[in-house]
């Protein structure tokens, strides 16, 4: 059986023509609709009631409020029933007619398998963002993808399920899931401008982005190991701090004055910053092991 979750917000003006684009192109057997309504405050979720009415493979789950997309899907992934579970956004810029290329891809054994917008018909701004995004990830998690945020995306259902959502989460899904030993690829989609409808994402979005990516990194490589995080951004910061210390101290040494230099107390403040920031680290990396041996004594009890 296949599930199909799409999270919806404010999209009155495209959500019947998408369900009309969406239905030629799906098994006719087997397969299920779930429409996650994010808080619309618009005709959308009585257009979705409407759609229900007149098709039983629809289910609608909604939301009191907006809460993001990232929820959306957590919600969505829980409802599903079927073995694979398909996510597709629901303003036609992903199109219904590519889901057979991923559906295609799948009988290889993938347990994610995303659609890369190969021509992506975006703003410049969107586009510049999740090059640098896609290329944070090959650095750091060594997972090569041409496009993390695809809207378009099959899962098998063990892989959906395990993913627990929150805030811009969803911008990162292949490498959460690459990250808990999941296989992920990505197959070239044709892509769409926005013709109904307006677009939620704009340019404040990636004061959001960037937290949340140093927080995945954070949790994904350093969670169970903090000192070595902060170890080495302390290091780095003590070292420069001694490296003008010991510069100035040089230039005393030749009857230079210094006490009137800006440049000594940047030196002393990087040294100090450098060993807070170490024994951060150091108490955090003391709590991790104190917490893991008291689970340990507990569990021999």
């Amino acid at each position: 059986m296949l599930s199909v979750v799409i999270p919806v917000y404010n999209e009155e003006e495209v959500i019947e023509v998408f369900y009309k684009e969406l239905s030629k192109h799906l098994p006719k057997r087997d397969t299920e609709m779930i429409f996650v309504d994010d808080g619309s405050i618009d005709n959308t979720p009585s257009l979705l009631k409407k759609l229900a009415e007149e098709n039983s493979n629809i289910r609608i789950f909604s939301f009191r409020k907006h809460r993001g997309k990232s929820e959306a899907l957590t919600l969505g992934f829980k409802k599903a029933s079927g073995d694979m579970i398909l996510t597709i956004d629901a303003d036609l810029q992903d199109r219904p007619d590519q889901i057979g290329k991923l559906i295609e891809k799948s009988k290889e054994g993938w347990d994610l398998i995303s659609g890369w917008r190969k021509n992506r018909k975006d703003s410049f701004f969107k586009k510049i963002s999740s090059k640098v995004f896609n290329l944070i990830s090959s650095i750091f998690w060594g997972l090569k993808v041409n496009d993390l945020n695809s809207g378009l995306k099959l899962y098998t259902k063990d892989a959906a399920k395990s993913l627990n959502l929150y805030g811009g989460m969803h911008r990162f899904i292949p490498l959460l899931l690459f990250q808990e030993g999941f296989s992920v690829t990505e197959v070239p989609v044709i892509h769409d401008k926005r013709r109904l409808g307006k677009s939620k994402y704009n340019i404040s979005k990636v004061f959001t982005e960037m937290p949340d990516l140093f927080t995945m990194l954070f949790l994904m490589k350093y969670a169970k190991r903090p000192l070595h995080f902060f170890g080495v951004f302390g290091g780095i910061l003590f070292i420069l701090g001694f490296i003008i210390l010991a510069y100035l101290s040089y230039l005393r040494f030749l009857g230079e004055r210094i006490g009137d230099r800006p440049l000594l107390l940047f030196g002393v403040l990087l040294v100090l910053t450098g060993l807070q920031v170490f024994f951060i680290g150091f108490i955090a990396d003391l709590i991790l092991h104190l917490s893991k041996k008291d689970d340990i004594d507990s569990k021999l009890k």
